[in-house]
């Protein structure tokens, strides 16, 4: 009975004896269930169930009830089957029971849904109170590509019409999952079309766009966004102000920064920890640790706990200024230090070249109970790889995988550079082979020191190899790699291929700078080709690249070596034109050059200049001397 009173007379003519939501999508036979209620066993689902492969029409009030009682793997069963002709109107009159929609959704295939289905789902299960579903579906659809910004944000229009809803969450939850995406524009895109359409973000969504423009250094874009919240008179939080003062923070406005502090408590907004740390933190990464002193003071007269942030960033910052003993005393002074605070004591100790200190803070942190992180052991091998401790590195290693801590990229660069550093070219390679079998990529650091070790080494096809093994792994080489690559054949001699790897930096654009250009004319001087160091020198000009008292030393040694003194000392005045003070590296070579055409009085001469100027001779200076008088005394003698 209940089926008549569905198909009515008129229904079954206007359809042509079809299901009402049976179209041309689905199958071709028509299915009249004379059961009003399905049950899971059921002769309908079992002739699916046990037919898979034979289509079977599906009427709407058979998918409902399926639904309805939850019988998923029937759903499942008759997925492939399901278009969004026959979806939409299931979901609209589901629209009641979002938890079931979102069911549904799961149960569903790709084909299932189109754009208008898509985002009728999204509208239906935006009334659910997680965000998350809603959100998630957002972000499928826009990374589909099929429908624009706009398209997404006018059927959502039409639906929220359409529906009578009252909230405007769903268009919150597109803001949001633009978000989440990292699309910038299209968040500020939405938010404008909300504008037109009379709808007010909540606040939380704008704090999440403005926090997005922060992160992505948009700080124009977040201004302007803040003062359009003021002029529509949405309300900030304590997290909207906190975000606008990182801004300033970020653009480097610390005194504008504090001032808002101040600008929020006009407003009746209290400032937080938050609010003090993200000024504190600013102040003492640009070494301003008495201000920040100053601000930790107020924060405290107003009864705003510190926490172990703020102290992290004032222990930092004066391990970074050398000032340890002042970090280590207000490490007492927390309540519970975490592994970030004894890091970065460890951290300024062993830059300190104090690795006695670092270890032993290590060994207290462990004592109170505080895991050794990764940084912390990265940070003990590198000091100790820079100090020659080999054993001692390899002892923190073993240590270090004994406790199942597993090493990172930075791990093998340390130990990669280490090795490379002392000319062990076999375990540097060794580590580079266990970093790739751990499916851990090397980095452009980690290729650099290989680089660097095989040009010492003379194996400069293995490390022209390696350039292009990078390259084939998707890896951009920079311009510390292409100036190890240089220095390795300048100093094998193979000054033309160092040349062409110069070109080679032009057509990958990667801009050549004085490092590049002293190698290159280096190497030219060690095969006595100064005049082609000396062009080298007027390149570097056009270029717009300043040469350094490096250049002017290594064409002043080059012409000295040849004992060209009178063009060394050409070089020495544009150098000294230039703003270049004379160094050890000048003197030397200047008086080895005149020692060597046995001018032993002009050489005395410019070794006074030397020590009036505070520079103190070395031995190979005083030796030169006494060859050159002593050569010039011998031939004194024979013209006797």
């Amino acid at each position: 009975m209940q089926l008549l009173k569905f198909f009515n007379l008129k229904s079954l003519k206007r359809h042509k004896f079809k299901t009402l939501l049976c179209t041309n999508h689905l199958l071709p036979h028509a299915y009249f269930s004379t059961t009003p209620r399905l049950k899971p066993h059921s002769q309908s689902q079992a002739t699916v169930f046990n037919n898979p492969s034979t289509p079977s029409p599906i009427s709407e009030s058979l998918l409902l009830d399926s639904i309805k009682s939850s019988h998923w793997h029937f759903i499942k069963q008759v997925a492939p089957s399901l278009t969004p002709s026959v979806i939409c109107p299931i979901l609209t009159r589901l629209y009641q029971n979002p938890q079931l929609v979102l069911q549904l959704l799961t149960q569903l295939q790709s084909h299932s849904l189109d754009f208008k289905t898509h985002c009728l789902a999204i509208a239906i299960i935006s009334r659910l109170s997680s965000p998350k579903p809603a959100i998630e579906c957002l972000r499928k659809l826009i990374t589909r590509g099929i429908a624009t910004n706009r398209m997404i944000f006018d059927e959502l229009a039409l639906l929220h019409s359409k529906f009578n809803m009252k909230s405007s969450i769903v268009f919150d939850y597109l803001v949001m999952a633009y978000c989440e995406l990292k699309k910038a524009n299209e968040v500020l895109a939405c938010f404008y079309m909300m504008k037109e359409k009379g709808v007010l973000p909540k606040t939380e969504t704008c704090n999440m766009m403005l926090s997005l423009l922060l992160k992505l250094n948009r700080a124009d874009m977040a201004w302007v966004l803040y003062a359009e919240m003021f002029r529509l008179k949405v309300k900030s939080s304590v997290r909207t102000y906190n975000i606008m003062i990182n801004v300033l923070c970020k653009e480097g406005k610390l005194t504008k920064a504090k001032e808002f502090i101040g600008y929020m408590e006009t407003l009746r907004v209290k400032p937080n920890t938050v609010t003090y740390n993200t000024v504190i933190h600013a102040y003492c990464m640009r070494g301003k640790v008495d201000v920040a002193r100053g601000i930790f003071k107020d924060m405290k007269d107003k009864g705003i706990e510190p926490d172990g942030y703020t102290y992290n960033a004032f222990i930092a910052a004066m391990c970074k200024a050398g000032r340890l003993e002042e970090a280590s005393e207000l490490l007492k002074s927390m309540l519970v230090p975490d592994a970030v605070a004894y890091n970065a004591l460890i951290d300024g100790y062993c830059n300190k070249g104090d690795l006695d200190k670092a270890i032993a803070y290590r060994d207290e942190m462990v004592s109170r109970g505080i895991n050794a992180s990764l940084v912390t052991y990265n940070l003990l091998i590198h000091a100790l790889f820079m100090e020659g401790r080999m054993d001692e590195a390899n002892d923190v290693i073993k240590e270090m995988r004994e406790k199942g801590i597993h090493p990172d990229a930075v791990t093998y660069n340390i130990l990669i550079n280490g090795y490379c550093r002392c000319g062990n070219v076999e375990k540097a390679f060794n580590c580079y082979d266990e970093m790739i079998k751990a499916g851990i990529q090397p980095t452009q650091v980690t290729y650099t020191s290989l680089i660097f070790v095989l040009g010492k080494k003379n194996r400069m096809t293995e490390a022209d190899n390696l350039f292009k093994t990078m390259q084939q792994r998707g890896l951009w080489p920079d311009l510390i790699m292409f100036n190890a690559l240089i220095d390795g054949h300048c100093a094998n001699g193979n000054i033309e291929r160092a040349y062409s790897v110069v070109e080679e930096m032009d057509k990958m654009k990667v801009l050549p700078d004085e490092v590049t250009y002293n190698t290159l004319m280096q190497g030219y001087c060690r095969q006595g080709k100064v005049e082609e160091a000396r062009q080298l020198l007027d390149e570097m000009k056009r270029r717009g690249i300043k040469p350094d008292h490096i250049s002017y030393n290594t064409l002043i040694s080059g012409y000295s070596k040849r004992g060209d003194m009178k063009d060394a000392f050409k070089v020495r005045d544009e150098m000294l034109s230039k703003g270049f003070n004379p160094t050890l590296l000048t003197y030397n070579a200047l008086i080895q050059g005149l020692c060597k055409n046995q001018e032993g009085v002009h050489a005395e001469e410019l070794l006074k200049e030397m020590v009036r100027n505070g520079i103190t001779p070395g031995d190979s200076t005083y030796i030169s001397i006494m060859e050159a008088m002593g050569k010039s005394e011998d031939s004194g003698n024979g013209d006797s």
